[in-house]
């Protein structure tokens, strides 16, 4: 009888043994390593034994091996270079073509009749935005002027007022004290009186958050008339309501079948565009701290009635004090003054005392010792805990420039209209608005705000009205009798370095005129801890 054929064992096991088993061999392997390195027995790493010695042409072989190694990195190299400019066509393929996709039609044809792009004019030129500044003051029926109501002497200009006034056209000028959340209520009401004897005046204060274009503006919560309302910090508008009916009675007045064009002019960041946006409720303008965010007019409607006209900062000439220039920031950012001599020249003009109380540094001697302890303050430090004083500085600018520090200027006891406003001009600017209206608005305003102390606000002093340019030639006349008055002017000490003149010696053989000698001192680093050492050096001490 046949013997049957025996089933194999199975070799499969469970996981559980074969981990186990696994990890019995990774322990076993360890302790192997381990007993070799104690008794220093380590494995030799194989090399290439090469060609040998003996071996016949042997230069020759290795050679051929180097250049085949060569060519093999050469073509890898061409390989990627040649994938790298296929992605590189690729995209620019999908972007020309996504843009050929969004562009209107009525370019694509301006393009293909024109070909070759005209040379595009700078927009930061001070000959183009004179250009824009007329072309607005020209297409405007109301030209509204908007002051800062921290300096509204300072933020007035005379060239744009008296080129409004004395143009011809019927064109009506009017004032809008803007920024009145940042000065005391005691100095708004005196400067609306001051300036409501010239020109009609409407206090403003722009809202401080408004919605993006694309958005519907949210709907206002009705308030009644007798509520008191806290809005310093608010986003609400204060003043925008009064401004539009104003403006939307003067227009039904006029009885013209094209709607009222109002120009809102005014220097670097008085807060033009922010009126424009409150009024209409969103953000139709651009908006920034720096000087020259708008270069070009721009058309917002307001209503069916009335259509507003955003324009430039108007350009101011360098013939101003260095206040008032420092003031709008414009010596900074053209780059004619350093924000450490920028700062220096504001506080000069402000009290010592206010200065420390706002921004809770305790006393000290100048403006680098106060930049000082105001960027220890901020944290402002470089490598090694150095203060940044350039930082400090552009922190310090930046505040005075935009809209966050409360400082206010009184208005002068002397002070007169300029020559141009005469009686018959302000009567005729005057005709057709509703003053008493224009007033009562003014005081439900002021009524449902609150401002801060006149503790609390900085007291600045003003260098009265800033010269302005409508043409840039008006420039070069008013640098050459710059320089013409500079000459006749005697040198004078400064905070930074002194002359001190001598008496003439009978004999000298220096090339150099030697009557004057002048001190050139360095900028120190000036802080608490280098006050109080019990090590200084003391200068005082006289040897012999």
């Amino acid at each position: 009888m046949r013997r049957p054929k025996l089933k194999k064992a199975s070799k499969r096991v469970s996981c559980a043994k074969r981990y186990k088993i696994q990890k019995k061999v990774r322990e076993h392997n360890k302790k192997l390593k381990k007993e070799a390195k104690k008794k220093g027995v380590q494995k030799r790493v194989k090399k290439d034994p090469g060609v040998p010695n003996s071996a016949p042409f042997k230069e020759e072989v290795l050679r051929e091996a180097e250049q085949r190694r060569l060519q093999l990195e050469e073509e890898n190299e061409r390989k990627r270079q040649a994938k790298k400019e296929e992605r590189a066509q690729k995209r620019k393929q999908e972007k020309e073509a996504a843009t050929k996709e969004t562009e209107p039609k009525a370019k694509k044809t301006r393009k293909d009749k024109t070909g070759d792009k005209p040379t595009a004019p700078n927009k930061n030129s001070k000959q183009f935005l004179c250009a824009q500044l007329n072309k607005v003051i020209d297409a405007s029926d109301v030209v509204i002027e908007v002051l800062d109501a921290r300096d509204p002497l300072g933020s007035r200009c005379p060239q744009l007022e008296e080129a409004v006034l004395l143009g011809g056209g019927n064109k009506k000028l009017l004032l809008v004290l803007n920024k009145i959340d940042l000065v005391p209520k005691e100095t708004v009401e005196t400067w609306m009186e001051c300036l409501q004897k010239e020109l009609p005046v409407v206090a403003f204060k722009a809202s401080s958050r408004i919605q993006d274009k694309t958005e519907g503006a949210k709907k206002r919560r009705i308030v009644p008339s007798n509520e008191v309302l806290d809005k310093s910090r608010g986003a609400a508008s204060l003043g925008g309501v009064r401004l539009s009916e104003l403006l939307t009675s003067y227009a039904a007045k006029t009885q013209n079948e094209a709607a009222l064009k109002v120009g809102v002019v005014g220097f670097p960041n008085v807060g033009k565009s922010s009126l424009i946006n409150s009024l209409k409720g969103m953000l139709v303008c651009h908006l920034g701290a720096s000087r020259g965010t708008t270069k070009t007019m721009q058309e917002v409607h307001l209503s069916k009635q009335v259509k507003l006209i955003d324009s430039p900062g108007v350009v101011a000439s360098s013939s101003n004090p260095q206040v008032s220039l420092t003031l709008r920031s414009l010596q900074v950012e053209e780059g004619h003054l350093s924000v450490l001599d920028a700062a220096r020249t504001l506080l000069k003009q402000c009290d010592q005392s206010q200065i420390m109380l706002q921004y809770n540094v305790p006393d000290f001697r100048n403006s680098l010792e106060f930049l000082t302890l105001f960027a220890k303050k901020r944290g402002y430090l470089q490598k090694g805990g150095v203060p940044n004083t350039e930082q400090a500085a552009v922190t310090f600018l930046s505040d005075w420039t935009g809209a966050k520090l409360s400082y206010h200027c009184r208005v002068p006891p002397n002070y007169s209209p300029p020559p141009y406003m005469s009686d018959a001009v302000v009567t005729e600017m005057r005709a057709g608005w509703d003053l008493n209206k224009v007033k009562l608005g003014n005081v439900e305003t002021l009524k449902g705000f609150k401002f801060p102390h006149q503790a609390s606000s900085i007291h600045f002093t003003s260098k009265g009205p800033t010269a302005g340019l409508l043409s840039a030639s008006e420039e070069t006349a008013a640098t050459e009798d710059e320089v013409q008055q500079n000459e006749n002017i005697e040198p004078q000490q400064t905070e930074d370095s002194c002359e001190v003149e001598l008496k003439k010696p009978h004999k000298t053989s220096h090339k150099e005129n030697p009557n004057k000698v002048k001190f050139q001192s360095f900028p120190i680093d000036i802080s608490l801890s280098t006050v109080t050492t019990d090590d200084a050096y003391d200068f005082n001490t006289d040897f012999k």
